[in-house]
């Protein structure tokens, strides 16, 4: 009953109330969009060529879309050109370095950071806009598992795709509006919580068709197996996203006048999967790339797609490595040894057995690599197995591995700021252990 008295105290925080009202009407909204198609666009023929080309890139961009791409909707390339600024941005903060001082200077550095995402964010939805359309037009006439689907772009030519540039683009720059007004004046992570909007919302679409494709021959132990893998894939994703390796931190005692300052105990706490539902996403991303640049003749783009099809040894191989590597990058860039060393060494605070400064830094890298060397590996497990179990037993898996964790991960973050919000207003939160929140005076953990 304490948990539910948890989920109860939501509505007697007035602010956390509105905030929630808030990202439920900006996510209808986002809704309301995956349905408005783009004109001369026929979205009946569009969503055939989809449902065929299920198992491909195609299925994939409808899933993360919400089903944006099967609508020709105006927000057909959802938040990716976004996601892939951000991509983009971070690598050149490694090498370029007025980036690299950029972001060293705090609240100020990252807003213009941000503001040049959002720029790149707008070129690159240009870009992917017109490849998209010429993708439609060569939809025209298509033939997919034997048979000829017609017209999916009424009149094309240069008209079509710069009006569908125009309104592609516009889409995306729409939704990233939403996503940081979700993040200012909602519940927080909106970027996230609009791609699990959209992964959530064909949840009951794919269960309703798997049961309408398999009438009268339902098959209860391969159902039983992908429904247990789904449990434990959540169950392990909870368990890993909830482990930390806590480093001890004492802070010198020090005199000033007659008071005495310091000599605390405090933990660095490094979590087992630092970069959290980024690897995975940005992963995906990158391997949407081969079928836009396809669409310009870029050579070799051809043939890179049509062997990247998703499922296949190839795709699964340059998937794991890119979630590794991304696991890594994300860590390093988000969590830099040297200048938590440094703030540690400003605070007077030291590992014990470890000297301040440099070797600080590399105890904490030597710590942070092993651990993050897990939780890469247990990404990459938990976005590849559950799609081969349902390869294994012949079902349609198409909710896999990627999916469960965004969704998850997404959804222990929500559950963690409202709790956030709960405590810091004296009520339990969702899990409802240990009554009302204590104030715990003292210095503030690093």
């Amino acid at each position: 009953m304490s948990a539910f008295s948890g989920f109860a105290n939501i509505g007697k925080v007035p602010e956390l109330r509105k905030r929630l009202l808030f990202t439920l009407v900006m996510l209808a909204v986002y809704r309301v969009g995956v349905f408005v198609t783009i004109p001369g666009v026929d979205r009946n023929v569009l969503r055939i060529a989809v449902s065929k080309g299920s198992g491909g890139f195609l299925g994939f961009f409808n899933m993360f879309s919400g089903g944006a791409v099967g609508n020709a909707s105006i927000f057909f390339l959802g938040i990716m050109p976004y996601v892939s600024a951000s991509i983009i941005l971070q690598l050149l903060t490694m090498v370029w370095p007025p980036l690299a001082e950029l972001r060293k200077e705090g609240e100020a550095g990252t807003r213009k950071i941000n503001q040049f995402t959002r720029y790149g964010a707008i070129v690159l939805a240009m870009f992917q806009g017109f490849g998209s359309a010429m993708a439609l037009e060569g939809m025209n006439n298509s033939d997919l598992g034997g048979a000829n689907l017609g017209d999916v772009v009424a009149h094309p030519g240069w008209t079509f795709r710069l009006m569908s540039m125009i309104t592609f683009t516009t889409g995306t720059a729409f939704i990233m509006w939403v996503g940081e007004q979700i993040t200012e004046r909602g519940i927080g992570n909106g970027i996230s919580l609009i791609i699990f909007a959209g992964i959530v919302d064909g949840i009951p679409g794919g269960v309703f068709q798997y049961f309408q494709t398999n009438a009268g021959n339902i098959q209860p132990l391969n159902l039983a197996a992908v429904l247990f893998i789904i449990l434990a894939s959540v169950a392990v994703i909870v368990f890993f996203e909830s482990g930390q390796r806590r480093i001890p931190i004492y802070y010198a005692r020090r005199t000033v006048g007659r008071r005495v300052y310091g000599g605390q105990t405090a933990h660095l706490p490094l979590k087992v999967n630092t970069s959290g539902t980024i690897p995975p996403i940005f992963a995906s991303s990158m391997l949407m790339f081969p079928s836009t640049l396809a669409h310009y003749k870029v050579p070799l783009m051809g043939e890179l797609q049509s062997s990247l099809n998703r499922g296949d040894w190839l795709f699964n191989v340059f998937y794991v490595t890119l979630i590794i590597f991304f696991c890594f990058f994300y860590t390093a860039v988000t969590f830099p040894a040297v200048d938590l060393a440094d703030n540690l060494k400003k605070q007077q605070a030291f590992i014990p057995s470890v000297r301040a400064g440099k070797q600080t830094a590399d105890y904490i890298d030597k710590v942070l690599t092993r651990i993050t060397l897990g939780g890469a590996i247990y990404v990459a497990a938990v976005c590849i197995i559950p799609g081969l179990v349902g390869e294994w037993f012949h079902i349609p898996f198409r909710w896999g591995g990627t999916s469960i964790m965004i969704v998850v991960g997404v959804a222990l973050d929500l559950v963690r700021q409202i709790e956030t919000y709960l405590l810091q207003r004296n009520y339990e939160g969702l899990s409802g252990g240990g009554g009302r929140a204590t104030t715990v005076r003292g210095r503030r953990d690093v």
